[in-house]
């Protein structure tokens, strides 16, 4: 789409990314509700929502080349964390409703694009989350356990950042943007970028939804990134809802394409699609290394569950639109792309199944089991050294809670 084709305000009528293809499936939610379509001929894609790999054409082309080298065992592994994945945000949100957690932000329907993107990241890399990043956090290594605390309130993060090159959460809307472009600037200034090396060169992903794309933080972020050629993607979710906003109410542009007012390559992928998704990250993410600075990537996608636990999407969305998504499963696609290239047998669907249970067992049980904190440690850590005032506040307030005890009441 040429810039000459925006012809500009909201409820206009605008070129590409905006048009549904009449001739193709059934209605898309932008017929439904105003969206944006997800049959863009701008999309890379790899594989439909049946499995069926699709052929190559000019849009998915660049990356084509990073799927064909892919093995069976890559796609088993990518299987695999999906399902797990799915699992483990299923856990979170029962555990929450059950009374264990005070608040879940589901990534239902979003595995493709955290996998994908998760698995192109290499171990020195560094990946800056939002508060959904489940599935990243799985890629990198970060026992969901550790997630489950922070949301029960029994740490701050409860995972070293640095053990795992995967910043803890953020939960202001799109300040972890700003974080990601001054470390990318940082390893820049630190000769960690275009060397040649395979074991120095690093880069930074930086995640966030289709939300953060109307936070100040995040286009100061890309300002910022353009100009010091940073080596950071920026990968934006577009699960099409900020919480009860639609794309429609966020902004006029897609994000993709908002990448060239910046200075820098915008691509978008079908979020849905496993494949594409990991080819687009590592293509973004090897550029970024090479020193050839930053990309956005928006993976189009769709939220199929609540914003968090505390939200009621039947009061802003329809079923219709649900039912739609409901058909571009990353998992069955996954499957039936397995199933019709012969990557995998039933038995080792299985065996995932079975370990999917046993993950879910674990991490329940050790959800229950976490200990609350002592409540004089919410004093710790105010100041690096130590303070007067806070340690006089620290013995006021564990005196005051022993006197309950003493009456018989619990400290």
């Amino acid at each position: 789409m040429s810039d000459n084709e925006v012809t500009g305000r909201a409820g206009t009528q605008m070129a590409g990314a905006f048009e549904p293809s009449p001739e193709s499936g059934p209605k898309p939610p932008s017929a439904i509700t105003g969206h944006f379509s997800d049959d863009n001929p701008e999309m890379v894609q790899f594989v439909d929502a049946d499995g069926n790999r699709l052929a190559t054409n000019a849009t998915n082309e660049p990356y084509a080349q990073i799927v064909e080298d892919m093995t069976s065992e890559d796609a088993r592994t990518i299987y695999r964390d999906l399902v797990l994945v799915r699992r483990i945000d299923a856990e979170g949100f029962a555990l929450q409703r059950q009374g264990e957690l005070g608040l879940w932000p589901s990534l239902f329907g979003q595995e493709a694009a955290q996998v994908g993107a998760g698995r192109a990241l290499r171990p020195h890399d560094y990946a800056f989350p939002g508060y959904r990043e489940h599935g990243v956090a799985w890629c990198r290594g970060v026992d969901p356990v550790s997630l489950f605390g922070m949301f029960r309130g029994v740490n701050h993060g409860g995972w070293d950042s640095n053990a795992n090159n995967f910043h803890l959460y953020t939960i202001v809307i799109g300040n972890q943007m700003l974080h990601a472009v001054g470390y990318a600037m940082g390893i820049t200034a630190d000769g960690a970028v275009g060397t040649g090396d395979p074991e120095r060169d690093c880069a930074v992903m930086a995640f966030t939804g289709d939300g953060g794309t109307s936070q100040g933080d995040f286009n100061e972020a890309l300002v910022f990134a353009a100009v010091s050629n940073a080596p950071v993607v920026f990968f934006v979710q577009n699960n099409q809802w900020a919480i009860s906003e639609p794309n429609d109410k966020q902004f006029i542009i897609p994000p993709y394409q908002r990448a060239r007012g910046f200075g820098f390559p915008g691509v978008l992928v079908d979020g849905n699609d496993p494949l594409a998704s990991y080819a687009v990250a590592k293509h973004a993410l090897d550029k970024a290394r090479s020193g050839q600075g930053p990309t956005l990537i928006e993976a189009y996608t769709y939220r199929m569950g609540a914003h968090t636990t505390s939200d009621d999407p039947t009061k802003y969305r329809s079923d219709a639109e649900v039912e739609i998504w409901k058909h571009k499963d990353p998992i069955k696609r996954m499957r039936g792309f397995m199933a019709e290239r012969g990557h995998a047998d039933p038995d080792f669907f299985a065996a995932v199944d079975a370990e999917a249970d046993e993950v879910a067992a674990r991490i329940r049980t050790a959800c229950q089991e976490m200990p609350d904190p002592e409540l004089s440690t919410m004093f710790d850590h105010q100041y690096t050294e130590p303070h007067p005032l806070v340690d006089a506040e620290r013995e006021e307030f564990i005196a005051y809670h022993a006197g309950f005890a003493e009456e018989g009441g619990r400290a």
